[in-house]
């Protein structure tokens, strides 16, 4: 098996630094652009199923991914982004940063530490929905010679990756935040995954928006 794990294209409030969450927010022109790119770049790998985050953002680019191949294309909850609660739609940017709590830094720079909001959701609990989704994926005998395309979002591929590559929530960030529309692949031989690309970009990288969600 081969997965292929993308991070949705970009969106307006990317560029304007606003926490999404679970915030249903479209594609911007950008995006849409940068996963037309993504998808020409990716043309010839044969895909045999998409599963995606139901979020507009996250399923807008499965679609495009897709292109016309007659392959089914799957929607799962576990794929959401990690919500924020109350915070969605607030500033995380330097310059206009108005989250009332400044311990929600931690969730950039000391993920062990991560408190989250009113009605938000912690870290530990995006990991244990992401392995449990990636989990069933690989032991599923019906996609176990296949070349699978997940669609998902940035903190939601970090959880994706974390049981292969972190033993501490403490490293959660670790190699950066995904760019939208990277890519990743995580090659799976008798039961055993590895990654074997992290975060590759098929445009030019003065498109992306580097920014979190």
């Amino acid at each position: 098996m081969r997965i292929y794990l993308i991070r949705h294209g970009e969106t307006e409030w990317n560029t304007r630094h606003l926490l999404q969450g679970a915030t249903d927010i479209p594609l911007n022109q950008n995006g849409v652009e940068v996963a037309r790119i993504t998808a020409e770049a990716l043309k010839d790998v044969p895909f045999d199923v998409v599963f995606t985050s139901p979020l507009k953002r996250a399923y807008e680019t499965a679609e495009i991914m897709r292109r016309d191949r007659d392959i089914p294309l799957i929607p799962d909850e576990r794929l959401k982004e990690i919500c924020f609660g109350v915070y969605e739609g607030l500033c995380c940017g330097k310059d206009g940063w108005n989250i009332p709590d400044p311990a929600f830094q931690n969730f950039f720079t000391d993920p062990a530490h991560y408190m989250p909001p009113e009605g938000g959701e912690t870290i530990a609990e995006l990991c244990v929905r992401a392995t449990d989704f990636l989990t069933e994926l690989i032991d599923d005998p019906e996609y176990r010679d296949k070349t699978v395309l997940v669609s998902g979002h940035g903190a939601l591929v970090k959880g994706l990756l974390s049981s292969l590559l972190i033993t501490d929530q403490a490293d959660f960030w670790r190699g950066g935040v995904h760019k939208n529309c990277a890519v990743s692949i995580i090659d799976v031989e008798k039961g055993k995954a590895r990654v074997t690309q992290e975060n590759v970009i098929y445009y030019d990288k003065a498109r992306s928006t580097n920014y979190l969600e």
